[in-house]
């Protein structure tokens, strides 16, 4: 990991700002900002640790406190593992998943927090169940002995940043191989390579998907598959993958996140595609694991055997005779024989799988060493940071990417970088550097024209059109499939919350508690009007969103506490922008929670961010929020005049 002082980094970039850039001193700006981003993000972990309290963790969900310890055991791949099980979740979804980082706390009698002295890796999460890896055997005893509570929060992850750092050196200093060939091109305004050949017909895919599985089937070097919300990005790269495996062996599939990469995975066992995934599911349940590396492992026919192997060499370790002069032989006899079988048991897991597929960051894997594959597909690839896509790269001779760039961004905490390009990603280059390698899927499956449409305008030049099935799609006759319900034309009582936003803790975020509440009253009124009985028989599901984490929190909370909405627990959800991205519901309702006398809206000037809130809608988008202030930015005037001409049109 490199160490520079920041007053280093911010020389070099101003340096390699001035001049024109090679593909090479582009990467190594990008180097600078990523060291940049690492020390925010190190230095933002240190502060917060050292002055959020337990409390504030645990509401954030990055905290389990406190917790219990289950059983302790090996898993297949030989790693010491232990159960915990969080005893108080309040109905708090965490950010727990497979891979990330975590440490171990105790809280002492006198109210003061001790850290343990290592750090262990999330195996996987079910519900209040969590299986953590753990370095060394004796640091289960460490957690198990304490008679203090004890507890378990996110950490700050070094090994990613690791990981993306290689990524870049590798395709830094490559030469005259197909790495540095791919590097040169994506940099460059040259145009790619494709094949010649007469293309397919797929009568089940609209034209626009033909068109993009046809180009990505043609292309030699590069293929960028554009899909805006709701155009069926993820059925064109299923039938891709499909069609390319006609003509490969085999293929990589990687994503920014464990749930993209989960969703394109159960897409394609549902195909019949034998796909191993390195790497554990976020969603747990029987169908996900089956196609997992470690229960593929367990799995074999071998492994008894190397398990017997594997329990015989801790035996020898734990009852070790000092006057026994075979030991070292006996152990290097057996390590040897446990490693024969483990090389047999990856080569015929890697040999029958058709896809393999991790995160971009679990690509680096060490069961992944010397792979090498045709065909590299990264899906979200508008989400990862550039670095991040360098490391699956490097196994590949061509490399498809599907996604959206006026979706979600990559996230990046360190303003200084975002502001120097470390949010722009290779995706967004190669869109730029070569607009004919990009295919838009055109048509959109989702949202009533009237929802669609604004976005459609906005975003997409108007290229998107409504599939004429679902065009004038809706719950109720005769209702506004889109609203804004402005606050600040309510007036309030003196008992009642009023509509102004306010702040909630250090870096916490904001809430405005009256909009909040108007969102479930809407809510409420909706759910009347359309009843019961057809909301449970149809299931017709709700998603509350607001841009604020804590506007979130409060709305679960009063969620929780109202009555009328018991029935319909499981078809109501309350999350972030970001925790919505890739899903969609019946009905929208947006809490924009904003409302102050200058019409600052902070992030909410993040566009992209807007456009994934306003497509999750099928059929009613309600949005809730003050006009006078949103309206100063010309993307809410226009947002807010094109509603009222929706809403007043004949």
């Amino acid at each position: 990991m490199p160490s520079y002082p920041f007053s280093y980094l911010f020389s070099t970039f101003a340096l390699t700002m001035t001049q024109q850039e090679s593909p090479i001193q582009s990467l190594m700006r990008q180097k600078t900002l990523l060291q940049i981003e690492y020390y925010t993000e190190k230095e933002t972990f240190r502060k917060q640790t050292e002055s959020m309290g337990i409390a504030r963790k645990v509401k954030r969900g990055d905290a389990w406190f406190p917790i219990r310890t289950g059983k302790s055991f090996y898993n297949s791949l030989n790693q010491s593992t232990l159960e915990i099980y969080r005893t108080n979740d309040e109905g708090i979804e965490h950010n727990f998943e497979f891979g990330r980082s975590l440490a171990f706390f105790e809280v002492k009698s006198d109210g003061t927090i001790h850290y343990f002295n290592f750090t262990c890796t999330v195996s996987y999460v079910e519900g209040d169940r969590m299986v953590i890896i753990i370095p060394d055997r004796n640091n289960i005893l460490d957690v198990q002995a304490h008679t203090n509570p004890v507890g378990v929060q996110l950490f700050f992850d070094e090994s990613s940043y690791k990981l993306m750092f290689d990524g870049l050196d590798r395709v830094i200093k490559a030469k005259g191989n197909r790495l540095a060939y791919l590097r040169d091109l994506f940099y460059s305004k040259a145009h790619p390579e494709k094949f010649a050949f007469a293309p397919t017909k797929f009568p089940w895919l609209n034209s626009s998907q033909e068109k993009a599985v046809n180009e990505v089937l043609w292309a030699k070097d590069v293929e960028i598959v554009h899909g805006p919300p709701g155009t069926g990005k993820t059925t064109t790269l299923v039938e891709a993958i499909n069609e390319t495996l006609m003509r490969e062996n085999q293929v990589m599939v990687c994503a920014q996140s464990n749930m993209a990469v989960d969703w394109i995975c159960e897409k394609l066992v549902d195909r019949g595609i034998n796909v191993l995934r390195i790497g554990n599911p976020t969603k747990v349940n029987d169908k996900m694991l089956s196609f997992t590396f470690e229960r593929r492992f367990e799995a074999h026919p071998d492994y008894p055997q190397l398990w017997a192997i594997r329990k015989a060499i801790r035996q020898l370790r734990g009852h070790r005779k000092s006057h026994d002069e075979n030991y070292h032989q006996k152990i290097d006899h057996l390590k040897a024989r446990a490693a024969e079988i483990e090389i047999h048991i990856n080569a015929e897991l890697f040999n029958e799988a058709r896809v393999i597929a991790s995160t971009l960051v679990g690509s680096a894997n060490r069961i992944l060493e010397g792979q090498k594959f045709g065909t590299l597909f990264i899906d979200e690839a508008a989400q990862a940071l550039e670095a991040a896509c360098w490391i699956p790269i490097r196994k590949a001779t061509r490399v498809i990417f599907a996604g959206d760039h006026c979706q979600l961004p990559p996230t990046v905490k360190s303003l200084a970088a975002l502001k120097a390009g470390l949010g722009k990603t290779l995706m967004e280059r190669i869109v730029e550097n070569k607009p004919e390698a990009v295919t838009l899927l055109k048509t959109q499956y989702r949202m009533n024209e009237d929802i669609m449409r604004f976005s459609s305008d906005y975003f997409y030049h108007g290229e998107v059109e409504t599939a004429p099935q679902i065009k004038y799609r809706g719950i109720l006759d005769y209702d506004d499939p889109i609203v804004w319900i402005n606050t600040s034309e309510i007036e309030t009582e003196p008992d009642e919350p009023d509509f102004k936003e306010q702040f909630v803790g250090e870096k916490f975020g904001r809430i405005n508690r009256g909009e909040a509440e108007l969102t479930l009253q809407k809510l409420e009124e909706y759910c009347k009007k359309i009843g019961k009985q057809r909301i449970l028989e149809e299931k017709i599901d709700v998603g509350i969103i607001s841009p604020y984490r804590a506007q979130v929190q409060y709305l679960r909370k009063l969620l929780h506490k109202k009555e009328f909405f018991k029935p319909y627990q499981k078809l109501i959800s309350v999350n972030t922008v970001d925790g919505f991205q890739g899903q969609e519901r019946d009905i929208i309702l947006i809490s924009m929670v904003r409302a102050n006398d200058n019409g600052q809206i902070g992030f909410l000037r993040d566009l992209r961010r807007m456009n994934v809130a306003i497509t999750r809608a099928r059929m009613k988008l309600i949005i809730l929020g003050n006009a006078e202030t949103m309206t100063k930015h010309p993307f809410y005037k226009q947002l807010w005049d094109y509603i009222q001409k929706v809403d007043n049109k004949e």
